[in-house]
């Protein structure tokens, strides 16, 4: 059994300035450092970093009146933002650049007078935090087919509407799901490594799908199952973008424990981003 290795693959640069905004902030200042949310979708990530001081919280009642507080890399709404300065909370935002950008489109569309159609998941914390840029006319839509249908019928009503611009798109989930459309096809299986609740993570696995190789997603090399693997030529290997380097490793490791053979990294879009650190944080 041959082993494919998706490129790009796992961290985004959102992700990286996220986690290390964390681990700063308690160099900095001591622990606890109080998290808003996980700072990325990822047990392990969270796991260590919970280990070297951070304290996860739901809400911003759990934080002490005084404390630090970050907000996670999904970005928080108007009011959560309002609430830590009411409470005198010192904030270091490590929300993605790329999610205050569309933050930022959101407000400018809205002070245009157009109302906001969003398709997204509810309860997730990035959907919830861009519908928290006004408290009204913003609409959610969930359901891919209730998406299209919803688009269609906007698009013949309101011949005006706006879609979101090219560049608001994140350029790691694209080029993630990429590397999957031209791995899957060579795969007879394909592993995605993620946590059950990262979004991205599990649209990888549905692309992968959907390009018609069997997929499945693990948290780490202990969740892989020898049936899926049984009798396969081809298992294709990819990360979502919260998910490190060292869990694909492990289940690298893990498949040839399995009976995997050679590994063949795939050519892929380099990324060359890199994010800023919060003013406070940088040296």
């Amino acid at each position: 059994m041959e082993i494919l290795l998706a490129n790009p693959r796992g961290f985004c640069a959102g992700v990286e300035r996220a986690i290390e905004i964390v681990e700063r902030a308690l160099a900095l200042h001591g622990a606890p450092i109080y998290v808003r949310h996980e700072i990325v979708h990822n047990k392990t990530v969270v796991e260590d970093l919970r280990a070297k001081g951070a304290v996860f919280v739901e809400e911003l009642d759990e934080v002490p009146a005084g404390g630090i507080v970050i907000f996670s890399a999904h970005g928080v709404s108007k009011a959560v933002r309002a609430d830590a300065g009411r409470r005198g909370l010192k904030v270091f935002d490590a929300t993605c650049p790329l999610v205050t950008k569309v933050h930022r489109e959101v407000s400018k569309m809205l002070e245009a007078g157009y109302e906001i159609v969003m398709i997204g998941h509810r309860g997730h914390p990035e959907a919830e935090g861009t519908m928290g840029q006004a408290t009204l006319g913003m609409h959610l839509v969930e359901a891919v087919k209730d998406a299209a249908a919803v688009i269609g019928a906007l698009r013949q009503r309101f011949p005006g509407i706006r879609g979101p611009k090219r560049d608001d798109i994140c350029y790691a989930t694209q080029n993630r799901q990429d590397a999957v459309k031209f791995m899957a096809p060579r795969c007879d299986v394909v592993i995605v490594v993620g946590s059950p609740n990262s979004s991205n993570s599990n649209r990888l696995r549905e692309v992968a799908e959907h390009m018609g190789a069997k997929a499945y997603m693990v948290d780490r090399a202990a969740d892989l199952q020898p049936e899926w693997l049984a009798g396969k030529r081809r298992v294709g290997v990819t990360a979502g973008a919260s998910a490190p380097e060292v869990l694909v490793q492990e289940v690298i490791a893990a498949l040839r424990a399995l009976g995997a053979g050679a590994v063949v990294p795939l050519e892929g879009v380099v990324e060359k981003v890199v994010f800023t650190l919060p003013r406070g944080l940088a040296g």
